[in-house]
């Protein structure tokens, strides 16, 4: 589940922690990456266990207005919300089983978010048009209900995505790719795999969390021959102007185009870029932009590193004007 462009984000919150923390420890500083990484696993996690949570409080309401209904004599509430195929095979998944017994996690603190958010369901289009359909009571509608719901009202939730900030310095900003992985799990759910359907792993591979340590020490062991290079390639560059942020970006885009030579050169500037306007001042991209194009230029033009300059579609050199919105993805995430 964690992928390039997560291990990019972690290594530049890391880095640029690890500059500002006085005791410069390498190999803690290690630990904590590979910890905020894990991180973002449990949260993914738990929000699979949030859609478990949000059916648990549906069937436990669900019972005591159908008590109240017998009681009343008046017509007893439908069962099908608290029935859906998709939520009961999640619900009994054995990985996610594994990781609620192992973390102890739960959403019992946190109930009135559950409450709130059930709430919401129950008063939206989806859930009304799921459930006023009764002949429409499949596996897939169940599944595509979930998918519908979570797309809709549990993606870009401020509230949600607060809570989560409150309770780990390390989700400030993993909600929204990890949201990605949510949605591309409730896809892949089949019901023949039953409780035995494999969640995403971790790593997809050995190779992603290898990738993470190589790019975080390199830039760190590497920093004064990272930033020579910033230097002899910025003559254009006003390079006083450059927040302390742009620099450490940089750092990391050179660590990645000199240490991992299957990713292309244009690929790595994207990456960076994008990181720029997220982490960085309105401008900033704009130089990134620019001089790593310069200082990609002067790697290959002096045979320290052996890659194809190709330009990146759409990405103005070298003033950073006309950029696009999305960075071009490497294919290895």
């Amino acid at each position: 589940m964690i992928n390039r462009e997560l291990i990019r984000i972690k290594v530049v919150q890391l880095t640029y922690a690890y500059y500002q923390n006085g005791n410069r420890n390498m190999d803690n500083a290690e630990k904590e990456l590979l910890f905020s990484l894990s991180k973002a696993y449990d949260m993914y996690n738990m929000l699979l266990t949030l859609i478990v949570s949000i059916t648990k409080e549906a069937r436990r309401q669900n019972e005591i207005a159908t008590v109240r209904a017998r009681r009343e004599g008046t017509e007893e509430p439908s069962q099908k919300f608290c029935n859906n195929k998709f939520e009961i095979q999640l619900e009994d998944n054995k990985m996610l089983q594994e990781f609620v017994d192992n973390k102890k996690t739960t959403w019992t603190d946190d109930i009135e978010t559950v409450r709130k958010l059930l709430s919401q369901i129950e008063q939206s289009a989806i859930y009304r048009e799921y459930m006023d359909n009764p002949e429409e009571e499949t596996y897939d509608a169940d599944r595509e209900l979930w998918r519908k719901i979570y797309r809709t009202l549990i993606m870009d939730n401020a509230e949600l995505d607060s809570l989560f900030e409150e309770k780990s310095i390390y989700w400030n900003d993993d909600k929204g790719i990890v949201d990605t992985f949510v949605l591309k799990t409730i896809k892949r759910f089949d019901p023949k795999n039953g409780k035995n359907q494999e969640l995403l792993p971790e790593y997809k591979d050995s190779d992603d969390k290898d990738f993470a340590r190589k790019l975080f020490r390199a830039t760190i062991l590497n920093a004064d021959q990272y930033q020579r290079y910033m230097s002899e390639t910025s003559r254009n560059w006003d390079f006083s102007r450059l927040a302390y942020m742009d620099v450490v970006i940089m750092q990391i885009a050179i660590a990645e185009m000199t240490t991992f030579p299957n990713i292309p050169i244009n690929v790595t500037i994207n990456e960076f870029v994008e990181l720029a306007k997220a982490y960085s001042t309105p401008r900033s991209f704009g130089y990134i932009n620019g001089m790593l194009d310069a200082i990609a230029h002067y790697l290959t033009d002096t045979g320290k590193i052996i890659k194809a300059m190709k330009p990146a579609a759409g990405y103005a050199k070298p003033d950073g004007k006309d950029m696009p919105d999305d960075a071009e993805d490497d294919g290895m995430q």
